[in-house]
């Protein structure tokens, strides 16, 4: 331990070093919330973020490790700067509002190096109120034609003393971790979203939008709360590797008062994208799905064919009907095609993406989907052989379109780190599911697929950081710890889970976390939830494609709760978080899209809690029809989970509305204007 005096002699001299440090640019937020600042120190730059006044980054370094270069941080000046305004509102052809307003102040302040050779870099912030973007530019330059980027310097040093709510990066499970509740100061590596609460209630996210031709961007802490940027690994040993000109994606810090504004309100990561390059998507249509999945966890059917093969003509058909009878658009079968057999995890080569098995008539079965209303749900599993994969996704998307399969969900099952990809030599190499390389294999995926009109539905993907605003056929992924959790996870899930989910991956984008198990059953384990939050999860946890998961058969035991699955859409024209916090509790009301009904959920975690929810978001002078689905009397996930009670009620927006919600519960409630 330190003696008090070479504590005080060490922050003396860090306080001499900030006073040094000269400001060279700022830009403040449109109604000067939050103000962002560069520094020189010496040559090397940093920046700093106040709101209202107060510190909330602290300086914080920037930089590249550079390939051959060294570092590019230092003995850098000011040479030119600009500053500008946007104040927009576009339209999202789907999502959970439809329109967003895109609303910030610009800041671009060129450096260059003031000794040889005298490279030049470009860093741009976009500052909004309720949070911070930025990122570098490479413009061309007679310095340097390429950049090899051995790591980013890129730091983010949080003021006040905080909670993390957080997952590991760089372990094997890729990002299907249990959420980890600890002090900033203790955590490790993480991937992002990473969310904070400071001691004094502000509430932080840190993200990137727009990852592109460059990888993934990992948090290592430091020192005390001071984060700094790693970027996911390459096969080559460098992380990046780009040509002049370039840019990096956009490093994201959310920062509200709120838990539920984190989620409501910034619209940063979307913003942070490009407008749509696809084109006309009207024909992707958001909705709900069943599909031959959840027996494959259970156990009680196989991927692999044989006298247990879940993907049969005969059983698909059973599916479909089940989907046309009930409304369901989507049906997905997984384990129609080869490759099964044998070992496929982490070793996808006998998977073929246009042809099906013997007993999966899949020319007929798309017939007959159509015929009834319903469309197939196509699914590519890679089994990490994703160049393999590339080799026939053309064809396979071809297909698709010929037999009506407008959405594919595409899969990449192995650990960490064991992308199997087809070197220029023709020899396999491996690489992370986030870094350079298969962050642009997803890109050539979503762009193949718009091409025949096929939206993508990821799972084992690489992060979500906005690009649906770019591709918006890049509809929904995975990315986190799903519903399968539940059939076999050791530990399952827990009634925290969904609830950071909201306010950690949920920041991203959409997640097919696929709710809906009204058996409330796994693979001889229990699912920590009551059947209410179960329903309410169709309103917390958002997907445009949005799986109705359990077994046909478990829906007709429980015909009460499933009307709710049934009723509920999947697109959405405004949002409200009513409350909520981080890992303990959250409600939402979501308006559809395509009519003037509104739908609410919460969920809590394993305790019982009692809201008071304002119905304020109803149109004024209306009365609603509510159709209340809460936990019944004496509920709870351990020992009553199936207590339900049904019931309606006449209110408007005048009335606030007293939720009570059973240990692991929830509640969903649909508003239907009266006539």
């Amino acid at each position: 331990m330190r003696p008090l005096s070479a504590l005080l002699l060490l922050l003396a001299l860090h306080a001499g070093t900030e006073a040094r440090a000269a400001t060279v640019a700022e830009v403040s937020s449109p109604s000067g919330v939050l103000t962002a600042t560069l520094d020189l120190h010496e040559g090397r730059l940093s920046y700093h973020v106040q709101r209202l006044g107060e510190p909330v980054i602290a300086p914080s370094a920037l930089g590249f490790q550079i390939r051959g270069a060294g570092k590019l941080e230092r003995s850098l000046a000011l040479t030119r700067q600009a500053t500008s305004s946007t104040d927009e509102t576009w339209e999202q052809p789907w999502g959970e509002s439809r329109h967003v307003r895109n609303h910030y102040n610009e800041l671009r302040a060129r450096f260059t190096e003031t000794i040889k050779p005298g490279r030049i870099v470009d860093v741009v912030f976009r500052v909004y109120d309720d949070g911070v973007g930025f990122r570098y530019e490479f413009p061309r330059q007679a310095a340097m034609d390429e950049v090899i980027i051995d790591d980013e310097l890129t730091e983010f040093a949080i003021a006040a003393p905080a909670t993390a709510w957080w997952i590991p990066a760089g372990e094997w499970n890729r990002y299907e971790y249990l959420y980890q509740r600890t002090p900033l100061a203790e955590v490790t590596q993480a991937h992002t979203p990473i969310t904070v609460r400071t001691d004094d209630g502000l509430h932080l996210a840190f993200h990137e939008a727009a990852l592109v031709d460059y990888s993934a961007m990992w948090l290592r802490r430091t020192e005390g709360q001071r984060l700094r940027a790693q970027l996911s690994p390459a096969s080559q040993g460098w992380k990046v590797r780009r040509a002049l000109p370039f840019h990096t994606p956009w490093r994201t810090v959310q920062i509200t008062d709120s838990a539920a504004a984190l989620y409501e309100s910034s619209k940063l990561i979307l913003n942070l994208n490009e407008p749509n390059a696809v084109g006309d998507v009207s024909w992707f249509q958001p909705a709900k799905y069943i599909g031959i999945w959840w027996s494959l966890h259970l156990e009680t059917e196989s991927w692999a064919t044989g006298k247990e093969h879940g993907a049969t003509t005969a059983n698909t058909r059973r599916y479909i009907d089940f989907a046309a009878k009930h409304g369901f658009r989507g049906v997905l079968v997984e384990g129609w095609n080869p490759g099964w057999d044998g070992q496929w995890f982490g070793n996808g080569y006998d998977f073929n993406f246009t042809q099906a098995t013997r007993d999966f008539d899949i020319e007929a079965l798309a017939a007959y989907a159509m015929s009834k209303g319903v469309h197939l749900i196509g699914h590519h599993e890679t089994g990490c052989a994703v160049s393999h994969y590339e080799d026939q996704m053309d064809a396979a998307f071809a297909m698709n379109e010929r037999l009506g399969i407008d959405v594919v969900k595409t899969g990449y099952v192995c650990d960490a780190g064991q992308i199997e990809r087809r070197g220029d030599d023709g020899k396999i190499v491996r690489e992370w599911h986030d870094g350079q390389w298969n962050a642009n294999h997803h890109l050539r995926v979503v762009q193949a697929a718009a091409k025949h009109h096929v939206a993508i539905n990821a799972h084992e993907p690489i992060k979500d950081t906005g690009l649906r605003r770019t591709y918006p056929n890049w509809v929904s992924r995975e990315g986190a710890r799903g519903m399968e959790y539940g059939a076999w996870g050791n530990p399952t899930n827990p009634p925290e889970h969904e609830v950071n989910l909201v306010f950690t991956r949920m920041l991203s984008g959409p997640m097919d976390y696929t709710p809906g198990i009204l058996s409330l059953q796994g693979r001889g384990q229990a699912i920590q939830t009551t059947l209410a939050k179960q329903l309410a999860l169709y309103v917390t946890l958002y997907s445009p494609v949005q799986m109705a998961a359990d077994l046909p058969e478990n829906y007709a035991r429980h015909m009460d709760a499933f009307q709710f699955i049934k009723d509920v859409p999947a697109d959405w024209a405004q949002t409200r978080v009513l409350n909520g916090e981080v890992g303990d509790y959250v409600t939402m009301a979501r308006q559809d899209r395509n009519s003037t009904d509104w739908y609410l959920g919460a969920i809590t975690d394993e305790q019982g809690r009692v809201l008071q929810v304002p119905l304020s978001f109803l149109e004024p002078g209306l009365s609603y029809e509510a159709q209340v689905y809460r936990d019944g009397d004496g509920a709870h996930w351990k020992s009553a989970p199936f207590k339900l009670t049904r019931e309606t009620r006449t209110v408007t927006s005048a009335d606030t509305l007293t939720l009570r919600l059973a240990a692991g519960g929830g509640q969903a409630i649909r508003f239907t204007p009266k006539r």
